[in-house]
């Protein structure tokens, strides 16, 4: 497809345009070297495991984690939650989570609370998709084992207070995950800030690699609890029918994308370079100018608020937002997400119409010409409804 006329706007979904030195290292790692990691010992499999040793550096380096030792890798950020959620959790404990959570949070929970007799607090949030501190921590009892929650919701952009509550449980037997998908690589995000045991991320988003790629931060504390959930082949104690018990590798059955690790890696280190200062303040002013231009607009209401995150969330009453979404991509060229935004409690919340939201969401590239057109293009379809 050209891309020639195209306006994107849904970095929360995943960033592009991907920089070119990405992409080379997946196509340099592909044509290259291709061989599979650990599964050999041959010199292009070893390339292959110190692509994969760079890459848990390199992660591990941008949230200030002890050692690459504590990254696990994984196909998505989904499967990364799944691994801490589904090894960590046993029949009968409770958990706290939020409504502004995302579907990979929220159905391996119900899933266990379905099938394992979980017990599960999911504490409210505000109109914005904003979660109280003082509501979590109250949720938490002596039995709960675990409190997982988003650093930011991918529906509003809304911040949440992580690090209080983390600092609030930190002595507590409870274990702490944090889903930062929307923030890592966007946002300054360290585990020692966080308090967490756990941190959750696709690669792909603000980290600026390649699409099928995820991390999973594990605290030392953690590592002997969680268990397996995915069972294979990992190039090491081949004569035993026994996972590894040793993590990382006991998360990591079957061959690894090393091709989108390579990128992966590579895009982790760019990000460590940058100033998180700078790029905060670009991003917040994005998320200032989406708002403030549509403060205000007659058929147009606006759910969540300025924030450190360049998230816009919109409904007309007039229109469902898949429909404003279809004009946007026909008649302007612009890219925008409608729907739910795989979030299934947050909406009756946000107080939208039974279509959803439409989410704008704008990365580090987003320009101030690409800010105006889509201002300029809803306010276009408000006034004639």
């Amino acid at each position: 497809m050209s891309d020639s006329k195209r306006i994107y706007f849904d970095h929360a979904a995943t960033s592009w345009p991907k920089s070119d030195e990405m992409l080379d290292q997946v196509n340099d790692y592909a044509r290259k070297v291709g061989a599979a990691a650990g599964r050999g010992n041959y010199q292009s499999a070893d390339l292959a495991s110190q692509q994969i040793r760079t890459a848990r550096r390199s992660v591990a380096k941008l949230i200030g984690a002890p050692s690459g030792d504590c990254i696990s890798l994984h196909n998505s950020g989904t499967m990364a939650l799944n691994a801490v959620i589904l090894g960590t959790i046993r029949p009968g404990d409770h958990v706290v989570t939020t409504a502004a959570d995302h579907n990979s949070v929220l159905r391996p929970l119900h899933h266990l609370q379905e099938t394992a007799d979980v017990q599960l607090t999911v504490v409210p949030c505000d109109k914005h998709g904003e979660v109280s501190a003082k509501d979590v921590i109250e949720s938490v009892r002596a039995d709960t084992r675990m409190v997982i929650m988003t650093h930011a919701s991918n529906v509003t952009g809304a911040g949440q207070p992580v690090c209080a509550i983390g600092e609030a449980i930190v002595d507590s037997p409870t274990y702490f995950v944090v889903d930062a998908a929307q923030t890592l690589g966007y946002l300054h995000t360290a585990v020692q800030s966080l308090k967490c045991d756990a941190l959750a991320s696709p690669g792909h988003k603000g980290l600026g690699g390649p699409l099928g790629t995820g991390i999973l931060f594990v605290s030392e504390a953690l590592q002997p609890e969680i268990q397996p959930t995915l069972f294979g082949g990992t190039g090491s104690q081949s004569e035993s029918l026994d996972m590894p018990t040793s993590y990382p590798e006991k998360l990591e059955p079957g061959n690894l994308n090393v091709p989108a690790i390579a990128g992966l890696g590579f895009a982790a280190n760019q990000v460590c370079q940058i100033d998180f200062a700078e790029r905060s303040n670009r991003l917040h002013r994005i998320s200032r100018l989406l708002h403030e231009g549509l403060d205000s607009v007659a058929g147009i209401q606006i759910h969540s608020r300025t924030g450190p995150l360049p998230i816009l969330s919109v409904s007309m009453a007039a229109m469902t937002a898949s429909d404003v979404a279809a004009i946007l991509d026909v008649e302007f060229g612009i890219e925008a997400r409608a729907g739910f935004h795989c979030a299934a409690l947050i909406e009756p919340y946000l107080n939208s119409n039974s279509g959803g939201t439409l989410r704008i969401s704008g990365g580090p590239s987003t320009t101030d010409q690409e800010i105006d057109a889509v201002l300029h293009a809803l306010k276009t379809i408000a006034r004639s409804l």
